[in-house]
This record gives C-alpha cells, structure tokens and sequence, in this order.
C-alpha cells in the first residue's frame, strides 16, 4: 500500500498506454484507473490539436479516450484551474482529475482559498516543468535556430538541458542555455519560476531521477497527500500500474536537478527585476510599456487571481469608458488587486496583443510584498493580508454633496466576493 511521503518509480501494464505513452505511462494509467474506478467523474488534460504547437484543453469521461493525450507538450502554455472555475462551476458537483505543472497547482489553490474552486472534488497529478515555449516563438527558434521546417517536427521534449526535437529525417538538439541567449527558449515567466515540482498536488510525477534499467521506462512518483496514496494503491491492486521503491541514488540525483533548476530561476528573477530598475525608474518603465494598452481585457479575463463579477476596471469613476489607451489607473488597479497573489502563470502576457510584459510587472511587485508581509502565494491555502480587505463604493451620508466615497472593510474570506 503506498502512503504519504513514497518516492516511488511507477509504470504501466497495460499494452495500448505503453505503446503510446513516455515513461512508461504511469500517469495515463493512474487516470485510466481514477476514471473506471469512479475516483473521478472526468479528466482535464492537454492533446495536441492540429500540430505541436496547438496544445487543447479536453475533458475525457470514457477511459479509452486517454491514450490520445500521452506525451507532453513543451509548446501549450495553457493554465487549467480558469477553465474550470469559468465552465465546470469550480467543480462544486463535480469530481475531477486534472494534470498540472506548477503554476496550475499554485492557481488552484488560489482560486480555492477564494472559494472560488472546490478541491475536495479535485485531484491533482503534478509533472515536473522546467518550462514551456510560447508556440509563435517555437516555430520561429525552430526555423532560424534549428534551420529545420517547424511543420515537419513531429515530435519535441526538453531533457539534460536541451531543447530537442525529432523530424522527417532526423533529430537535433540545442542547449536551452543557448537558446535563452538568442533570446529564444522558455518563456521569461517559466524562467523566472521556483515551482519546479508542484507537491501541491497529490502525486509529483516526472523522470527526474529514474535512473539505471527503469530509466526512459518508468516515471517518479512522489505521494503528496492521502487522495494520491489511495490512488496509486487502487491502480497497483487493479493491475494497470506497477511501482517499486525508487533508487535512493536516483533521489539524490532529483534532488540536484531540482536545487540546479531553482538556482537558475533566481538568476533570471535577478536579471529581469534588475533591468526595471527601481522607483521612480521602475514606475516610469511600466507606464510607457502599458501605454499601448488596448483595453481588451485578455489579461483579467485569462488572469486565476480575478474573480469579481463586477470589475473596478470597468467602473467609470476609476476607468473611462472608450479611453485608449487607459488612463493609468487602470493597470494600478490590476497591480493592487493581484500583486500580493501572482502565480507567475505568464497568461497576462502571452495573451496580450499588445506585447505588454505584464507578467514581468506583476511578479516583481509580488516578489517585493512577499518581502514584506512574508506570503508566497499558490503554497497552501493561507490567504494574503490584503485579502481580508476589500473596496466597497457607498452612498456619503453627507446628502448635501451626494459623493461616493471608499473605504476598506474586513470581510469573511470564507464567503468571497
């Protein structure tokens, strides 16, 4: 029987997952087993769509169906817990299983302390990220880098460094390194990430530290909590899975890769957040980079920390209407209300058509409150100070001027907007 804290190499027995799926299949067959034993009324996972570089979101009822979505895609920069929140009432009656890398556990449980997901009827099976590429700039790196038709790669993965990929007539590597040099590479988001195996979940998964024969044929399975240990055990007793105790050399080694990722994540937080300055310096960067705000509101729309029916944005008091680009306050609004609780999910950015670098602005500031009020958002179900705050517009008592006027007020964060 597995139990919490396992550190467990894993890999399936059943032909037609092995056949289709990486590292042995371990987390394909775990959603098998999760969907016919009824743990789960679905699954929300990714499948590719017409090429690599078109990552889908697809909800799987009917256990046959997970085959298709094996594999990973380095090239979706999809974040899931919105989708859920937006077309499956945040799960509220309904059991779900969900795939996720870091940013995703770390949205979900900011969505969840908000009430706005309900996480007992999730379950969470987390993969390593050492990043994603934003499609636009695969197929460009691809082409200028690789010298290679991005049409005729049918196959990508990042491992020992390298962004690798496989095409009609053969396969070539490149240093990620290199690439990020070039320019090309990760997004700068994935760059700038701490969250490199998301124990949020209920199981870690990855090939981080497979090693000697079972390595490329099993994956590590880290139990994270009692939801993860039953599952694994359900599918052991079941027979579509297999695990054996993981090397402990192998654990040393995941451990390197790890710590080696979270270093390089720092290097690049210092990078970015050293080249917006500070101050008045920073603030003056900002707002000439907004000012080609086009107002279309992809960011709050894509945004896990916004939830409010009704947007400060779109009152008229703070925002006018059909104002282009916006006044400022309206990126100072955004800035106020999510900084304390930025994922670092990127989804501002890479949907903006204006190339605004909203996600850079928005983590140096939760960097600097997290500095001072010492909350790291998407950990655990603490709410940030500024939460137990919110704005609320009422009618003066002085008649006579008839003004509006803001205050804060306490409110139950167990209730929500």
């Amino acid at each position: 029987m597995a139990k919490k804290g396992d550190m467990l190499y894993a890999w399936t027995n059943d032909a037609e997952i092995k056949k289709k799926a990486e590292l042995g299949g371990a987390v394909t067959a775990l959603w098998k087993f999760a969907l016919e034993s009824k743990a789960v009324d679905a699954v929300l996972v990714i499948t590719k769509g017409t090429d690599l570089y078109d990552a889908q979101p697809v909800l799987i009822s009917d256990p046959k169906e997970l085959a298709k979505t094996a594999g990973s895609l380095h090239c979706g920069t999809l974040l899931l817990p919105k989708l859920i929140k937006k077309y499956m009432d945040g799960a509220e009656n309904m059991k779900i299983g969900v795939t996720v890398k870091g940013c995703d556990a770390m949205a979900f449980y900011e969505l969840a302390k908000r009430k706005q997901i309900n996480l007992d009827n999730v379950v969470m099976i987390g993969v390593n990220c050492g990043g994603s590429v934003s499609p636009v700039l695969a197929r460009r790196m691809i082409t200028e880098k690789y010298g290679v038709d991005p049409d005729k790669v049918h196959k990508e993965e990042i491992d020992k460094g390298q962004f690798i990929i496989e095409y009609e007539g053969g396969h070539k590597g490149i240093s990620v390194d290199e690439l990020e040099e070039a320019g090309y590479g990760r997004r700068s988001n994935c760059r700038r990430c701490k969250m490199k195996i998301p124990r949020q979940a209920d199981l870690a998964c990855g090939n981080w530290g497979v090693i000697g024969e079972k390595a490329g044929k099993a994956t590590f399975v880290e139990v994270c909590s009692e939801k993860g240990a039953n599952l694994v055990s359900g599918a052991v007793k079941n027979g579509i899975l297999a695990t054996e105790a993981a090397n402990p050399k192998g654990l040393e080694i995941r451990g390197k890769v790890e710590g080696a990722m979270l270093k390089l994540g720092e290097k690049w937080r210092k990078h970015d957040f050293e080249a917006l300055g500070e101050g008045k310096d920073r603030l003056r960067k900002i707002m000439q980079e907004t000012s080609r705000c086009i107002k279309c509101y992809s960011c709050i729309s894509a945004c896990p920390i916004c939830y409010c029916v009704d947007c400060t944005t779109k009152n008229p008091a703070y925002v006018k209407p059909g104002e282009l680009p916006p006044n400022f306050m309206f990126h100072l609004i955004r800035f106020s209300h999510i900084a304390d609780s930025c994922v670092n999910c990127g989804q501002c950015q890479e949907l903006c058509p204006a190339e605004i670098p909203n996600a850079l602005f928005m983590h140096a500031q939760q960097v600097e409150l997290e500095k001072m009020f010492g909350h790291t958002p998407g950990q655990d179900m603490e709410l940030p100070i500024l939460a137990y705050a919110e704005e609320r517009e009422e009618r003066s008592r002085l008649h006579n001027t008839g003004s509006d006027m803001i205050y804060l007020n306490v409110f139950n964060p167990h209730k929500g907007h």
